[in-house]
């Protein structure tokens, strides 16, 4: 040779040969090449494929298995495609390869790929990685390739072309770092821009890893000596190999490649069922939510009325079942709206979180079941064995009540009313039991409050009694029937005649007959009924008034009463507005009867509206003066014409001294205020001659005459206004026959 070295064990050669020696012409078969670039191309695929798979498996042990299938999809495809273009390599001399020296070069084709493969899955590659790695892998698949060149072996001498040598090496690390950049590149993304990406990038590194090897093949060189020229006797063809090769590794590759859509479409499903768990997991919070909201009170945290249902009818079931006593207390704070009204809603609910404190600190914790069921309204669901169980419980919360409570600068100290009912005796379903303890709970505020009541049958008689009535008076409003005036003169002691009529309620009732007006003027305050009530008063004593008007009473007025709620209405002034004008009565000759009390009750408002009655002409009378808490500051403020002293302060006289002294002074007190003064429940001629010596105005009372129907009114009227003196006023009593009860 003109001039061979040797280097790591490998012959190179840099002149054409001398002394003989020949170098072989050797060919490559087109369709094995294509084959081993085929095998080239579908081994980078999936290097692609299993780098995505890495990027996103989210286990560690599943990251380590595909980095692993990875590696050996990557060495497999890049042996294999070695293999078979060492099988297209054709030469005119016999060529023989030792197994154990190529299975040992798959082994560094191996290493080279899991190297690889190990720098595809690390969270972050920087370019001075990348390129120390690449050229670890390009060292890799070099040596992977001339090792597996020295296994082959014949009668030529090898010798390799230094150049070309040193040419495939940086080409190996070439394609390594393409394969690289490219397989981060495309770790991330999805569709079908992203699919072409990775096709093209395959056929790209696969032309990349062919041409090192074809570099390397170039750099090859098999010399004989001229003497032992070889005889062509035949051709050698590898096809069958190279075919069996590129199957088995395809089918191996293309397994990997499936394995990883599998895995990829389960991952999917795994991860829209984490979603669809996820959604579920919110829906059963929400529902949770929507449980806490529907079943608990969100400003004390007890549970409201809907829970409290649930487990009263889970607790009636069981107790229906196995036997055994409970007690429904309901519970109502006295006297709460005050707090709310005057310390405004804020400063309520502050208490009635404190005061539910109180409550469940006197409970028995896990027993013992505490609703909150709006506004001041609590209820409790206990369990005991005997009656007594329950009054100690109610005892020990309305002790516990009057703990005082900080609020707004004050310490307060409210009381409660209980009413209890106990199961089975008193109701056996949910409803009755409730109703019942609501009745027993309405006994105690009726009897002045802050006291306890157990329900008892009389209570469900007569609140069966008041629903009824209730239901009849709608309909005798509303069909206008059974319902009556009364009317009781109203004397003048100076005039000597009677100047005004007080209009009293009465109700022919179909079943229990004449029913006078404590028998259902509660009932209607209570059923918002009052004010239909009122307005059938007022337009039917207009009526009346027209009526008397036209048989020459031309000079009478009426009184009629209106209800404290009534007077809390902004249409009361028109409404009296219109009775007056549908029946033609003048204003000056009604006169609207207003109790002490209800003055009082929101005074700046009231004083609005009685302004604007007053200005329609019709007078205005405090009633039942004396009873109430009347603030003569205010008093003196109110556009009034009349004060009505109550019948309490009138029918002990002569007797009690006292009495007389307190009529004498609001006698004063209201000519003072410029006022006329009534008194009513004049039932003696003692009383009638007092009330006349100390100067009242009017007097009304059975001495004069009970309440009596229109149709009776005028024989009645007549009679009075003809007896001139007291004397004459007695003989006419003694000969009505007239009581001296109410």
């Amino acid at each position: 040779m003109g001039h061979a070295m040797e280097w790591l064990g490998l012959h190179f050669m840099t002149d054409l040969p001398e002394g003989g020696q020949v170098i072989l012409n050797c060919t490559h078969d087109p369709f094995l090449v294509l084959l081993a670039y085929l095998v080239a191309c579908v081994g980078c695929f999936a290097t692609l494929d299993m780098a995505e798979r890495v990027a996103h498996a989210e286990k560690s042990a599943s990251q380590t298995r595909w980095r692993w299938v990875g590696s050996a999809c990557l060495a497999g495809g890049i042996w294999a495609m070695h293999f078979v273009g060492m099988l297209a390599f054709q030469t005119p001399i016999d060529l023989h390869y030792q197994l154990p020296v190529t299975v040992f070069s798959l082994t560094i084709a191996l290493l080279a790929a899991w190297l690889a493969m190990h720098t595809l899955s690390l969270p972050d590659l920087s370019l001075q990685q990348c390129l120390k790695t690449s050229i670890g892998i390009g060292l890799g698949i070099s040596t992977m390739h001339y090792v597996g060149m020295t296994a082959m072996h014949s009668n030529a001498s090898v010798y390799y072309h230094p150049g070309l040598f040193a040419l495939s090496i940086v080409v190996a690390i070439g394609a390594a770092l393409a394969a690289l950049l490219m397989a981060w590149y495309l770790r991330e993304g999805a569709g079908m821009l992203h699919q072409l990406f990775k096709y093209s990038a395959s056929l790209l590194l696969g032309a990349g890893i062919l041409g090192m090897h074809l570099t390397a093949m170039a750099a090859f060189n098999l010399v004989l000596p001229s003497d032992s020229l070889p005889a062509q006797t035949g051709e050698h063809s590898h096809l069958q190999l190279a075919l069996t090769v590129t199957v088995m590794t395809l089918l191996i590759i293309g397994s990997s490649i499936s394995a990883a859509l599998a895995d990829k479409k389960l991952q999917r499903k795994d991860h829209d069922l984490q979603r669809v768990n996820s959604l579920l997991s919110q829906l059963d919070q929400a529902r949770m939510s929507l449980q806490q909201v529907a079943h608990y009170d969100p400003l004390t945290n007890l549970i409201n009325r809907r829970g409290f249902n649930q487990i009263f009818a889970e607790k009636l079931i069981e107790k229906t079942n196995k036997g055994g006593m409970l007690a429904i207390l309901f519970l109502d704070i006295d006297h709460f709206k005050r707090i709310n009204d005057s310390l405004g809603h804020d400063a309520g609910d502050e208490l009635l979180v404190a005061l539910a404190g109180h409550i469940k600190s006197s409970v028995r914790s896990h027993e013992d079941v505490v609703a909150r069921f709006g506004g001041d309204e609590f209820c409790l669901l206990i369990d005991l064995h005997d009656r007594d169980e329950a009054r100690q419980m109610a005892q020990r919360i309305m002790l516990k009540m009057k703990e005082p409570i900080e609020l707004a600068g004050r310490r307060m100290v409210m009381t409660t009313s209980i009413g209890i009912s106990l199961f089975p005796e008193d109701g056996k379903t949910c409803e009755e039991l409730l109703k019942n303890a609501d009745l027993a709970l309405y006994q105690s505020k009726g009897s002045g409050r802050n006291g306890l009541n157990f329900f008892s049958a009389n209570l469900k008689t007569r609140a069966t009694l008041e629903l009824q009535l209730e239901e009849e008076l709608r309909h005798a409003l509303r069909e206008d029937t059974g319902l009556l005036l009364y009317y009781q003169p109203i004397y003048d002691l100076r005039t000597g005649h009677v100047s005004k009529l007080e209009a009293l309620i009465r109700w022919q009732h179909p079943v229990h007959g004449f029913l006078a007006p404590d028998r259902f003027i509660a009932i209607a305050e209570a059923n918002g009924l009052i004010a239909e009530l009122d307005n059938w008063v007022l337009r039917k004593a207009c009526e009346d008034l027209g009526e008397l008007s036209r048989q020459g009473c031309e000079n009478l007025k009426i009184a009629v009463n209106c209800s404290p709620l009534n007077l809390a209405r902004e249409e009361l002034a028109d409404e009296i507005e219109y009775a007056l004008r549908a029946t033609g009565v003048a204003p000056h000759r009604l006169e609207l009867e207003v109790t002490e009390n209800a003055l009082m009750g929101n005074i700046a408002d009231t004083l609005v509206l009685l302004r604007q009655i007053r200005a329609l002409g019709v007078s205005l009378s405090i009633d039942d003066f004396g009873t109430g808490y009347s603030s003569l500051a205010y008093l003196k403020r109110l556009p009034l014409n009349t004060l009505k002293i109550d019948r309490s302060f009138i029918q002990d006289i002569p007797k009690a001294t006292q009495d007389m002294e307190i009529v004498q002074a609001i006698i004063v007190m209201a000519h003072t205020l410029q006022l006329q003064v009534v008194t009513e429940g004049v039932e003696t001629f003692e009383q009638y001659q007092f009330l006349e010596n100390h100067g009242c105005d009017f007097v009304q009372g059975y001495l004069l005459s009970r309440p009596v129907p229109l149709a009776e009114l005028l024989p009645v009227l007549n009679e009075i206004n003809q007896r001139r003196d007291a004397y004459t006023v007695t003989t006419l009593s003694l000969a009505h026959g007239t009581s001296v009860l109410m």
